[in-house]
């Protein structure tokens, strides 16, 4: 196992990190949590995504930290905001949110050199019944796979926990996108499927941190990118879900350093 600025790398390029190091993880995570928390009160019928992003861009300076998303290769947002058929990275925009309408907001900001990034789901207005059942699978998938965490599991348990339980539903994974290591650097090693086959890929190992974020469809998987080369759509234009967080490895288990303050994970706050 080698070592890279006193952080050792497994076999396969996946950051060990000090338990030191978990603290720094816990404060990103916790101002994450918060500004998604915040922005709840702006969540209504009739409000520009752009109004949305730019409130949490307010929250990213007053609790005095750094968005990770503004200037990442080029982009010029703190908030990715993916509506209805948007699968991820939706930019905000002028387009107003409509009663029914579902949106994952996904967050990721800088503290002290640690990354937080989490993503959760919201209604503007009245949930639909189907809208409703597809936020639920997605969040309780983001938690089957989160329970296969722990020193000696596979990164192909996490996945299969996730696939099994959505496609269970009859619903599907999206596979074009995935979660990711984190930690000192916003992407790394390795790369977080959420479908896959139990016993299979890399061994996790305490100090491993990474996201957990699947994306779940009503319709199909298949997605496709928009000319903005950024938003990510179905192809079917299906609704689409995902929750995200981000994750540690212990001795013995799993830390999640993006909970809720408030316990509004949930968009029905019940989780």
């Amino acid at each position: 196992m080698a070592k890279l600025n006193g952080i050792r790398k497994t076999k396969d390029g996946i950051d060990i990190y000090a338990p030191s190091d978990f603290e720094g993880m816990r404060k990103a995570g916790a101002v994450a949590a918060k500004i998604l928390d915040d922005v709840i009160e702006v969540i209504e019928p009739g409000q520009a995504t752009a109004t949305i992003d730019n409130f949490v861009e307010q929250k990213i300076a007053e609790y005095g930290v750094t968005s990770a998303t503004i200037g990442y290769r080029g982009y010029q947002h703190a908030t990715c905001i993916s509506v209805n058929h948007v699968v991820c990275h939706g930019i905000p925009g002028d387009k107003k949110i409509t009663d029914g309408d579902i949106l994952n907001i996904d967050v990721t900001v800088i503290v002290d050199g640690w990354y937080g990034d989490t993503s959760r789901m919201y209604v503007a207005g009245k949930l639909p019944r189907k809208s409703e059942r597809l936020i639920q699978v997605t969040h309780d998938a983001l938690f089957k796979g989160i329970e296969m965490v722990r020193p000696g599991a596979t990164f192909g348990d996490i996945g299969q926990a996730i696939q099994s339980y959505v496609e269970g539903n009859r619903m599907s994974v999206v596979r074009d996108f995935c979660g990711h290591g984190l930690g000192k650097v916003f992407h790394a090693a390795p790369n977080v499927l959420h479908y896959g086959r139990a016993g299979t890929g890399p061994v996790l190992e305490e100090g491993m941190f990474f996201t957990i974020e699947p994306m779940v469809n009503l319709g199909r998987p298949e997605t496709k990118i928009l000319a903005d080369d950024w938003t990510a759509v179905t192809r079917d234009r299906s609704l689409s879900a995902q929750f995200e967080h981000s994750i540690g490895v212990t001795a013995d288990g799993f830390e999640i350093f993006t909970l809720s303050p408030a316990g509004k994970f949930h968009p029905t706050y019940s989780a």
